[in-house]
C-alpha cells in the first residue's frame, strides 16, 4: 500500500512539473518565422516618438489641420476676381398687353396690337457673355482670412498635443510591457523553486525520512504557482497587443524592448518644482494648442465686427446678342461699381459677437485649468519619482531577506530536522517579495514617463 502511494505521488509530481513547463513561454509553439517579418527594436523613448508620428489619433488631427488648412484657401478667394462665362440660346413668346404702353393706330388704320392682347413671338435669342466681379475694399474679407489661418495654426497645434498624448500612451504601454515581462520572469523564478520543493519531498518520501503530507504541501505550491505563471504569460500576451495597438503596427508584427524595468533612470530628472513647473508651462502642446484656440476665437471677433464697415466692389458685363441664326450679333455691356453699408441686420451680428465672446471666455477657462493641471502633473511626478526611489532600496533588502529565508528553510528541509511547511511559507514571501520589486522599478519608471509628459517633453526620453 504504501509502495502505490509513493509511484502515484511521484506520478503526480512528474505531471504537474511537465504542465509547468508546458505553460511556460519557451515551449510555447511560435509562429513561422516568415510570417513575422524582422522583428523591431525599441527603446522606450523610441516607442514614444514612433506614436507621435504615427498614432491613429495623430493621423487624425493631421487630417483635421488639413481641413482647416483648405477652409483658408476658401476664405482667400474673396479677394480674388469671380469670372463666369454664359452661353445662351432662348426663345420666348410675348403677350402685347404685358408691355404696359398703348401705341395708338393712324387715322384709318387698325391698331398696331389686339387691344385684348395677342401672342408675339417667338423671339430665339443667343447671348454670348463674360461676367467679373471683384472685391475693392472688403475689410472682414481680411479679417475672415486672418481668422482661418489662426484657425489653421490652432489645428497644427492639436496635432502636436495629438502626438503628445499618442506618445504617453504608448510610452505607458511599454512600461507595462516591460512590467509583466518582469512579473513572468519572477513566476519562472517560483515555479523552479516549487519543483525543486516537490523533488526533494518526493526523495526524502522514498528514503523514508520525509511524510506524504511534505510532498502533497508541495504539490500545492507548484499548482497555485502554475496557476500564476499562466495568468502573468496571459498579462504580457495582453500587454504586448496593447503597445502594438499604440504603436499603430500589426498585431503580429514582433517587437523587441531594449529596456528593462532595472534601466537606471537619469538623476537629473529630479529637477525643482519650480524649475520643472516653468518648463511645463512653456513646453506642454495642450497649453499652446490652447493658446492657439483662444488666438482663433478673438480673431472670429474681430472678423464679425468688421462687417460693420463698408465695402466697396466693381462689376463688368460684356458680351453679344443677337437673334438665333442672325448673321449678326451686337456687343452689349454693363459696368457699375458698389458701395455698400450695413445698417440693420435684426441684431444677427450682434448675438454672433455675444456668442463668440462666451466660446473665448470658455477657452480661456479652460486653458487656466490646464495651466493648474500642469503644475498639479509636474508636482505628483515628482512626488512619485522620490518616493519610488526611496522604495527600491527597501524593496531590494526584502527580496535579499526573503531569498535567505527561502534558502535556509531549504537546508533546514534537506537536513530532516524540519518539514516543508516552513519552505512553502517562506516561498510564499518570496513570491511577495518578488512581486513588490516589479512593482517598485514599475513604478519609478512610470513615475519617470508621467514626469516626461508634465513637462511637454514626452517625445524626448532617452
Amino acid at each position: 500500500m504504501k509502495s502505490s502511494q509513493r509511484i502515484f505521488t511521484r506520478t503526480a509530481a512528474v505531471a504537474t512539473v511537465l504542465a509547468i513547463a508546458a505553460a511556460s513561454p519557451a515551449f510555447a509553439q511560435q509562429p513561422a518565422p516568415s510570417s513575422l517579418g524582422e522583428p523591431v527594436r525599441l527603446s522606450l523613448g523610441d516607442a514614444a516618438r514612433r506614436a507621435a508620428h504615427q498614432g491613429n489619433t495623430v493621423l487624425e488631427a493631421e487630417q483635421r489641420a488639413a481641413e482647416a488648412q483648405a477652409r483658408v484657401t476658401q476664405a482667400k478667394a474673396a479677394l480674388y476676381p469671380d469670372l463666369t462665362a454664359n452661353a445662351l440660346q432662348s426663345g420666348r413668346t410675348f403677350d402685347s398687353v404685358t408691355f404696359g404702353i398703348t401705341i395708338p393706330p393712324a387715322p384709318g388704320q387698325a391698331p398696331l396690337f389686339n387691344p385684348e392682347g395677342q401672342v408675339l413671338g417667338p423671339v430665339n435669342t443667343v447671348d454670348l457673355r463674360g461676367h467679373v466681379q471683384q472685391n475693392i475694399f472688403d475689410y472682414s474679407v481680411w479679417q475672415r482670412v486672418r481668422t482661418a489661418q489662426t484657425t489653421a495654426n490652432a489645428a497644427r497645434a492639436d496635432v502636436t498635443s495629438a502626438g503628445d498624448l499618442a506618445a504617453s500612451q504608448a510610452a505607458a504601454a511599454y512600461v507595462r510591457v516591460l512590467r509583466t515581462n518582469a512579473q513572468l520572469q519572477a513566476r519562472l523564478a517560483d515555479s523552479t523553486l516549487a519543483r525543486d520543493l516537490v523533488t526533494i519531498a518526493q526523495s526524502q518520501l522514498e528514503a523514508g525520512v520525509g511524510v506524504a503530507l511534505d510532498v502533497t504541501r508541495a504539490q500545492s505550491q507548484l499548482a497555485g504557482v502554475r496557476n500564476q505563471l499562466i495568468s502573468a504569460r496571459n498579462d504580457r500576451d495582453r500587454a504586448q497587443l496593447d503597445l502594438r495597438r499604440s504603436l499603430n503596427v500589426p498585431l503580429d508584427a514582433r517587437i523587441e524592448l531594449s529596456d528593462t524595468l532595472s534601466t537606471n533612470v537619469p538623476e537629473d530628472l529630479a529637477l525643482d518644482e519650480a524649475t520643472a513647473t516653468a518648463r511645463a508651462l512653456r513646453d506642454r502642446p495642450d497649453l499652446r494648442a490652447a493658446e492657439e484656440q483662444i488666438r482663433a476665437a478673438r480673431q472670429t471677433v474681430s472678423a464679425i465686427r468688421s462687417e460693420r464697415l463698408p465695402s466697396l466692389s466693381a462689376f463688368g458685363d460684356d458680351g453679344v446678342v443677337g437673334k438665333a441664326g442672325a448673321t449678326r450679333l451686337l456687343p452689349t455691356y454693363t459696368w457699375g461699381v458698389q458701395f455698400s453699408l450695413p445698417i440693420f441686420d435684426g441684431f444677427r451680428r450682434e448675438g454672433r459677437i455675444q456668442e463668440q465672446e462666451a466660446v473665448t471666455r470658455e477657452l480661456d477657462v479652460r486653458r487656466h485649468d490646464l495651466e493648474q493641471q500642469a503644475t498639479i502633473d509636474v508636482r505628483g511626478a515628482l512626488l512619485d519619482l522620490a518616493s519610488a526611489r526611496e522604495a527600491i532600496g527597501a524593496s531590494r533588502e526584502r527580496l535579499r531577506l526573503a531569498e535567505q529565508e527561502v534558502d535556509q528553510a531549504r537546508q533546514r528541509f534537506r537536513a530532516g530536522v524540519a518539514g516543508n511547511a516552513d519552505v512553502v511559507n517562506a516561498a510564499l514571501t518570496l513570491n511577495a517579495a518578488r512581486s513588490q520589486y516589479v512593482d517598485v522599478l514599475t513604478s519609478l519608471q512610470v513615475a519617470r514617463v508621467s514626469l516626461a509628459h508634465a513637462e511637454g517633453a514626452i517625445t524626448q526620453l532617452r
